[in-house]
């Protein structure tokens, strides 16, 4: 009998901490709406494959939300606007609603819902706020109603859909419903989050999971016991004013998770995914002390701890797949823990790419590399010393799956089940089996992207935020230590603290990511701070009450310009290679966030020759056919002069007309200059912008960034904050470039 190939797939699921201790309100729904899609179904689907064991990796803040919502019956900003009566709704109500319930994927969760649609293409897929106010004259108090059922509605997973009859008889209906089956509704939504962990104690007594847990409100443990550790993944990076340097409070956000995961799971967990898979040996004694045997990280922390390199072959099989899938000791002194590493190909693979592939090819294609891996593997050592980790988030890609991923999941679980070359296995399983044999020589600190810090620290927004959370705890230190607040009010203080550390503050802070809703999280963070001083009676500083987010950053782009380009404008990529060595913007990752509505712009591309500088704007055009009037897309030169070039688009059916100006600011107005001559939109829009026309010379500083209005309301802008800067070529660019 063949040995099989060990996989341990874990799946992670983690949310930002939304509630503000002080008001008890949720500022926003993600919770409880995944709470009804993901949670509880991406373990009940194991019913059906007991042999495919998994981890699951479940965060304590977030199983503290859950709880909190069916043990206290807490509620969030937009179930307060779904519960309201229709008729009662204000006028700012009905704004919101219209803008905030269809945060959804419209393909996969709006769409199936004929009415649900209806209703989109009524406020339209483009808007401003200011349009909102006029939008409302085309609803009547039933289309909120019905738009106030269906948000909620299309958030619950299939599984509840098509088994539950009075949810089924809902999706059946369609529109025109009632208060009471919107009530109803909402009461299932409780019901449902409920059911989520029992499941997952039962899954774990039955021995067909493992639960794992994380530090309590998901800080980066590595940057607590020392924010300089950001510096062996970037000597150079430009740290916080004040170090933090607190290993107790990683202690205390490890301890925390490990007590909370007992009195909710029953038993004490042995492993433990650090949040975002940040490690550092600094961290290994804390981990240790708490009782865990196992911890994660990427595939390329395990390269620079090793002084390896992972490379694929054209098959894209690890060629030293011996050395990667394996798990490790990592030891500090005389304390130690197993590691595993895992394979960040694989997992991307089901995170961002078979959601656009058919289900059974995307499930066999997936078992077709396992097989491979396996070959490679059999030729390097004995097949149970190996492993394959898999692991990813556990709930924000499904949105972007029919049916929820469901008919993926399955497809790949019967495969998995059926297949005797494969084994599925639990992290602490294949410990248990086939503890480490290699011990690391030294552990590298970084995380799983990129085998650095950098999402959280290093940029002026993050540095920020580090010495706001430093110049607090110091205070709350302080207050203590004179012994005159309530011991209540100082325990809930620091439990303000241990929420302010967590990573997903930083997270939206500098140029890697943005939302919708960056404002709030900033505003969030800030609050956690004030409320420390609220709870002990001391006056708030000023610095807390300034945003955290700046207006006017700079931009990193996704890919960096390399050479001089001289594209063909002609509205479409002509040849695959004009566009090849631009920079460009890649607007559908900026926000990192699940919960994005589409864009009309997608990517910006722009680059230059020693002449001229050019622009080109993938734009979605079908979100701006029909009656919708005419578009302008313009690129914002702030520097060094203040120019704008407009791009005027209007598509009726199959027909579009364009035109372009450069207009130049004088005396805070602007002033029409020239048309643009040399632009085009078919596919793309691509423009060309000589650089004596916008006054830049060698070396300038050429700051920029771009906008869609509708009549003259700003749809969007992109970056939505701060701008997009390059330096002006000399002669000499490419051969700098080259060097580099």
């Amino acid at each position: 009998m063949p040995k099989p190939l060990n996989i341990a797939i874990l799946w992670h699921m983690h949310q930002p901490y939304y509630k503000d201790l002080v008001t008890g309100k949720y500022f926003m729904p993600w919770v409880r709406l995944h709470g009804i899609k993901d949670y509880y179904d991406m373990v009940a689907i194991l019913d059906e494959f007991p042999k495919v064991h998994q981890t699951f990796n479940m965060v304590p803040s977030l199983v503290d939300q859950i709880l909190d919502y069916v043990d206290n019956n807490a509620t969030d900003t937009h179930l307060d606007l779904a519960l309201k009566p229709a008729a009662e709704l204000t006028t700012s109500e009905k704004e919101s609603i219209l803008q905030n319930f269809f945060l959804a994927n419209w393909e996969n969760m709006v769409k199936p819902y004929p009415r649900y649609w209806d209703i989109l293409k009524t406020r339209g897929f483009v808007y401003s706020k200011d349009d909102l106010k006029d939008i409302q004259r085309y609803f009547i108090t039933q289309d909120y109603l019905d738009l106030q059922v269906l948000f909620n509605l299309a958030w619950f997973d299939p599984i509840f859909k098509d088994n539950d009859k009075f949810l089924k008889g809902l999706v059946k209906k369609g529109r025109d419903f009632t208060e009471d089956e919107k009530i109803e509704l909402i009461k299932k939504q409780r019901e449902v989050l409920a059911l989520i962990i029992p499941k997952y104690r039962e899954m774990e007594e039955r021995g067909i999971i493992e639960i794992s847990t994380t530090p309590y409100y998901h800080p980066i443990l590595p940057l607590l016991c020392d924010s300089f550790a950001a510096k062996m993944a970037i000597p150079d990076i430009k740290l916080p004013k004040k170090r933090f340097l607190h290993p107790e409070d990683a202690v205390a956000q490890v301890n925390k998770a490990v007590e909370f995961h007992k009195r909710v799971f029953g038993r004490a967990p042995r492993g433990m995914w650090p949040s975002e898979g940040s490690v550092s040996e600094e961290i290994i004694p804390i981990i240790y002390d708490a009782g865990i045997k196992w911890i994660a990280t990427d595939e390329e922390i395990l390269a620079k701890s090793i002084n390896a390199l992972f490379e694929r072959d054209k098959e894209e099989v690890v060629k030293d797949a011996g050395t990667l899938y394996r798990p490790y000791n990592a030891k500090a002194g005389d304390k130690g823990v197993s590691m595993f590493f895992r394979d960040h190909s694989l997992s991307d693979l089901i995170g961002f790419v078979y959601s656009k592939w058919d289900p059974e090819h995307a499930s066999q294609d997936f078992i077709n590399r396992l097989h491979k891996i396996r070959e490679k593997l059999l030729t390097q050592g004995n097949l149970d010393d190996f492993v394959i980790p898999i692991i990813l988030d556990g709930e924000n890609a499904w949105e972007y799956y029919k049916n929820d991923g469901r008919d993926f999941l399955r497809s790949l679980y019967g495969k998995l089940s059926n297949d005797p070359l494969i084994r599925s296995v639990t992290m602490s399983e294949h410990l248990e089996a086939n503890p480490p044999k290699a011990t690391l020589p030294k552990l590298f600190s970084g995380s799983w992207i990129n085998h650095n810090f950098r999402i959280w620290i290093g940029h002026e927004e993050d540095n920020t935020a580090w010495d706001l959370l430093e110049d607090t705890r110091s205070a709350l230190v302080e207050f203590e230590r004179e012994g005159t607040a309530d011991k209540a009010a100082i325990a809930k203080a620091w439990q303000e603290i241990y929420i302010a550390e967590g990573s997903d503050w930083c997270w939206w802070y500098g140029d890697e990511h943005s939302t919708e809703n960056d404002d709030a999280f900033d505003e969030l963070f800030r609050k956690h701070l004030m409320n420390v001083y609220m709870l002990v009676g001391k006056e708030i500083p000023e610095e807390l009450f300034i945003p955290v987010i700046r207006e006017d950053k700079v931009c990193k782009p996704t890919i960096d310009l390399v050479s001089f380009i001289s594209p063909t404008i002609d509205g479409e990529v002509s040849n695959y290679f004009e566009w090849l060595s631009a920079a460009y913007y890649d607007v559908t990752k900026v926000g990192g966030t699940m919960h994005r509505v589409e864009s009309i712009v997608s990517h910006i591309y722009y680059g230059f020759n020693l002449a001229n500088m050019y622009v080109r704007l993938d734009a979605n055009l079908t979100l701006i056919g029909g009656d919708k009037g005419e578009f302008t897309y313009t690129v914002n030169i702030l520097k060094p002069e203040s120019h704008k070039i407009e791009v005027y688009c209007c598509r009726k059916g199959e027909s579009l007309t364009y035109d372009g100006a450069l207009y130049r600011e004088v005396n805070d107005k602007w002033v029409r200059e020239k048309p643009v001559n040399r632009l085009a939109i078919k596919d793309i829009i691509e423009m060309e912008i000589p650089f004596s026309d916008i006054n830049v010379s060698r070396k300038d500083q050429v700051q920029f960034f771009v906008t869609v209005k509708k009549g003259g309301t700003e749809l969007e802008r992109w970056p939505n904050r701060g701008c997009i800067m390059f330096e002006a070529p000399t002669e000499d660019f490419e051969a700098i470039m080259w060097r580099v």
